[in-house]
């Protein structure tokens, strides 16, 4: 059985092994570069630079997790991961069974693990502990090489976002990969073992295989394969996302397709009767799924966020890291009052003044770019032609749909900037991108828009190519 001080979780083996999973994964990283993106490739140079990215991501955060805070939720993943596989060498059936969580709480005949196990009644949670527990039995239970494995695997889903999106708007190739690869958020918070990082790599992977099937027609059973694999790991550990994606798809197909309907009034019809149909189907799921879906259906989430709000006018927070949305009424209408409020904590809080910690100005810093952005923007173009241009693009559409309905919902449940500096993270690749096609799609010659982001990554690009 594992040492029961689970906070202790980066050791000197950690440290031994490291190096050899980083050497082989390079190699094979490298070899599928050199096959897939040969010189003169247009992807070829983000390839690597992203990859260390995440990897460079998921040894920061452990290390923040272990030297700073001391314990972590990354550390209960991996404390579950080791007790699922302790109980390999009693009988591989029981591992197996621990690690589908087939045995009830109470079977004594597992008690001597499930005991020990504060999350196997948590689906959402064991799910992350099941996964890391597969990648410890290669990594020998170590957790930085499993955070490693992890952090590649995610960027998979990392890579299938820039894929998508470099294929179809090939020209902004250079800011794409900057919006799916190098948000200093994303690689910090997407990248260790976390939910997060899982829900990135399926958000990447679900994304890639709607685009393939409804632009490219795609029917492939990798493509199928790995858009049911998303769908099922987004549903189980969060279904927010899936709740805030599927909208969004659904307006991106209406937007796409209807277009074919030659009479102005029939199109008109069409496309009220199917925003009318979501709308009711939504709220329809939302209310007979509302015990499966938990604090996230439509019962529960105004009362959640009610709650909330009240625990932080009377808590001082997390050491200064709580935020205020104002007061919120338990209801529908009273939520959504605080829309604004809560789409702006999420992409622009918090403010630089509103720091308390150092790890918090990383995210202050990345907040204030995307509100400078914005600005920059909608300055640029006008409010009107902004808005004329991203409802005539369904690409636009999905990005902004997507981004509302989940800024929205993590901005007014989330509580504190802490937590909200993670839940956040699926929506700032897209939210990136939609002001990135809205911006050059009229001004496709000027640099000056991402030019900071721009010299941050070829200096990222010159340090790699130097060592």
């Amino acid at each position: 059985m594992p040492n029961n001080d689970w906070s202790q979780f980066i050791t000197l083996l950690d440290y031994l092994l490291l190096p050899f999973y980083l050497v082989i994964i390079y190699l094979i990283a490298y070899r599928f570069r050199e096959s897939k993106y040969p010189p003169g490739h247009p992807w070829r140079k983000y390839f690597l630079p992203g990859l260390f990215a995440k990897i460079g991501g998921a040894l920061f955060i452990g290390f923040i997790y272990q030297y700073y805070y001391g314990w972590g939720d990354t550390a209960m993943y991996h404390w579950h991961a080791k007790l699922i596989n302790s109980s390999f060498s009693e009988s591989t059936v029981k591992w197996y069974n621990l690690l589908l969580r087939i045995p009830e709480w109470y079977e004594g005949s597992y008690s001597e693990y499930i005991s020990k196990m504060e999350w196997y009644q948590a689906p959402a949670e064991y799910t992350v502990c099941s996964i890391t527990a597969v990648l410890c039995i290669i990594t020998f239970n170590t957790y930085l090489p499993t955070s490693v494995l992890l952090a590649t695997i995610a960027f998979t889903g990392f890579w299938a976002l820039f894929r998508t999106f470099a294929t179809k708007f090939p020209q902004q190739t250079s800011y794409i990969a900057i919006a799916t690869l190098f948000i200093p958020s994303t690689i910090m918070w997407g990248s260790g073992i976390f939910k997060d990082t899982i829900c990135m790599f399926s958000l990447g992977w679900l994304t890639y295989g709607a685009f393939r099937l409804l632009i490219n027609r795609d029917f492939g059973i990798r493509t199928i394969l790995m858009m049911i694999v998303s769908l099922y790991l987004l549903a189980v550990i969060k279904v927010y996302i899936l709740i805030a994606f599927l909208p969004a798809i659904v307006f991106w197909i209406l937007a796409s397709y209807s277009h074919k309907i030659g009479n102005a009034l029939i199109r008109g019809l069409v496309k009220i009767g199917v925003i009318a149909i979501c709308v009711a189907g939504f709220t329809y799921f939302m209310s007979e799924y509302s015990k499966e879906l938990g604090r996230y259906s439509l019962e529960k989430f105004a009362k959640t966020s009610y709650l909330i709000s009240n625990y932080i006018q009377e808590q001082s927070g997390d050491q200064g890291s709580a935020y205020n949305l104002g007061t919120i009424e338990p209801t529908a209408i009273g939520m959504f009052k605080k829309f604004p409020a809560a789409v702006n904590v999420t992409l622009f809080r918090p403010y630089i003044w509103e720091t308390r910690k150092a790890i918090q100005v990383i995210n202050a810093v990345e907040a204030l770019i995307f509100l400078l952005i914005t600005i920059k923007v909608i300055v640029s173009l006008g409010f009107m032609r902004f808005f004329r241009t991203v409802t005539s693009d369904p690409t636009l559409q999905f990005f902004l749909i997507f981004t509302l309905i989940f800024a929205f919902a993590v901005g007014i449940s989330s509580g504190n900037f802490g937590t909200l500096s993670r839940y956040r993270i699926p929506c700032l690749p897209f939210y990136g991108m939609m002001l990135i096609f809205t911006y050059y799609k009229y001004f496709p010659a000027d640099v000056k828009l991402f030019s900071f982001s721009l010299l941050g990554y070829k200096r990222m690009r010159w340090i790699y190519e130097k060592t």
